[in-house]
């Protein structure tokens, strides 16, 4: 299991992104056209940042992430 601050530095740029617009209440559909991704590029971005922040669901990775200070 990896600490929070080992999670921290290797989220992507891209991860932290999909967080915030996670955090702002948008879908997976809303996601991708805004960053111009398709659906299956967004669910493994979730996926990964998921997996770094420990949580299961997106309601967890936005409170972990919250928490780590990764959003406001």
């Amino acid at each position: 299991h990896t600490s929070p601050q080992s999670a921290m530095k290797r989220r992507t740029a891209r991860e932290l992104e999909i967080l915030n617009l996670i955090a702002r209440g948008l879908s997976n559909r809303e996601i991708a056209p805004q960053l111009f991704v398709s659906g299956n590029t967004v669910k493994t971005h979730c996926s990964r940042a998921f997996d770094k922040l420990g949580a299961a669901r997106r309601t967890q990775a936005v409170q972990r992430g919250k928490e780590l200070g990764l959003l406001p």
